[in-house]
C-alpha cells in the first residue's frame, strides 16, 4: 500500500495453535490496501472463542471498508473536540464489533458467554498518522529507531485496581485473579474501547499481537526479533517460533507493520481542546469537569469467590482462559 503522502506500508500476519491449545481462538486481520490491521484473541462460551475473534475482525474491517470515503483524512478536519474523523471511525468499528458479537451470543446457546480482545492499527489516508485501538490485553508496540515502545495498556484487573484503588491493601490484593480482562469485545454494557494517535515517521515497525506472544516473551527479545528481522514475514515467523519454543502455553497471534517512505520526523499531533477549528476556546467553558467516580465501599466485603470481590471494585469482567 502506498499513500498519496508517500508512506509505503508493508505487513505479514499469522495466528498458532501454540503447544498446549486444542483449538486456535486468534485471528489476525491485514488488509494492506486499506492500511487497517487487527489481532483478535477470543475466549468462552463452550469453545466458541474462535467464533467471537473471527466475528469481530469481520465486523470491523467490514465497517472501516464501507466508512472509510467518508471520513476526511486531513488534519484540518478535527472536530471542536479535536477528534480526528478517522480515530472516530476505528472506535465506531470497535463499537459495531462489540454489538454484532452480543447478537451473536444471544442467539445462540453455545455461544453464551464468548468474547474476545481486538487491537487494531489503522493508517490515515494521507499517510502521516496511525490510529490505535484495542479492548483486553492484545497490545501493539512501535520500534522506532531501534527503540521499542509498548504503545498500549493492558485493560486488566491490575490496571484497573492502580487507577481506581490503589489503596487496596496488600491481603486484598493478593486474592485477585491475575489471568483477567475487564474490557472485551461482546462482554458487558458500557462497553469502552481506548484510541489513540500517532504519528508515523519512515521506518516505524509496528508489532500488533495477543498475549500467546507478550506473556512467554519478554519485550527485550520481542525488540532484538524486530531490530534483527528484514522483513515482517521473517519477523513474524521469528516471533512466533520462539513463543512456542518459551512452551506455547496459549495460542499465538502476531502482525508486523512496516512503514517504508514517509515523514522523516514526527510532528506533533494537536492536543484535545486547543485545535478548533475557526473556533476559539470559550473563556465560560469549566476549567475542569469530573465525570463518573464513584466511592466503592469494601467494608462489607467477606473471604469468598474472586468473582465477588472483583464486582465489589466495581470492574466490568472477562476471565481470560487459562
Amino acid at each position: 500500500m502506498t499513500h498519496p503522502g508517500g508512506l509505503s506500508l508493508q505487513a505479514f500476519g499469522f495466528s498458532d495453535k501454540g503447544r498446549i491449545r486444542e483449538h486456535n481462538e486468534d485471528v489476525v486481520l491485514v488488509m494492506r490496501a486499506l492500511g487497517l490491521f487487527a489481532v483478535a484473541d477470543g475466549a468462552g462460551g463452550h469453545e466458541a472463542g474462535d467464533v467471537a475473534a473471527d466475528a469481530a475482525a469481520r465486523s470491523l474491517a467490514k465497517h472501516v471498508e464501507k466508512h472509510a470515503a467518508s471520513a476526511p483524512a486531513s488534519a484540518r478536519a478535527l472536530s471542536h473536540l479535536s477528534i480526528d474523523p478517522e480515530a472516530r471511525l476505528l472506535s465506531a468499528a470497535f463499537h459495531r464489533a462489540h454489538q454484532d458479537v452480543v447478537n451473536i451470543a444471544r442467539a445462540a446457546q453455545s455461544s453464551k458467554g464468548m468474547g474476545t480482545t481486538l487491537v487494531a492499527a489503522y493508517f490515515s489516508e494521507d499517510g502521516e498518522r496511525a490510529h490505535i485501538a484495542h479492548v483486553g490485553d492484545s497490545r501493539c508496540y512501535r520500534l522506532r529507531g531501534g527503540h521499542l515502545e509498548l504503545l498500549t495498556v493492558d485493560h486488566s484487573i491490575g490496571m484497573d485496581v492502580l487507577e481506581k484503588r490503589p489503596d487496596l491493601d496488600d491481603v486484598v490484593l493478593g486474592s485477585l485473579p491475575r489471568h483477567v480482562v475487564t474490557r472485551a469485545i461482546g462482554m458487558g454494557e458500557d462497553f469502552r474501547v481506548s484510541v489513540q494517535t500517532r504519528p508515523v515517521v519512515a521506518g516505524d515497525r509496528y508489532l500488533l499481537c495477543s498475549d500467546g506472544l507478550s506473556a512467554p516473551l519478554p519485550a527485550w527479545e520481542l525488540a532484538e526479533v524486530l531490530r534483527t528481522e528484514h522483513n515482517p514475514e521473517s519477523a513474524v515467523s521469528s516471533l512466533i517460533a520462539r513463543a512456542n519454543a518459551a512452551g506455547g502455553p496459549d495460542n499465538i497471534a502476531a502482525i508486523v507493520v512496516d512503514c517504508a517512505r514517509g515523514a522523516e520526523r514526527a510532528v506533533p499531533l494537536d492536543r484535545p481542546g486547543l485545535h478548533v477549528g475557526k473556533s476559539a476556546v470559550r473563556g465560560s467553558d469549566p476549567e475542569l469537569l469530573i465525570l463518573g467516580i464513584e466511592e466503592l465501599d469494601l467494608s462489607g466485603r467477606t473471604d469468598g469467590a474472586d468473582d465477588d470481590l472483583i464486582r465489589a471494585l466495581g470492574l466490568a469482567v472477562k476471565k481470560h482462559k487459562k
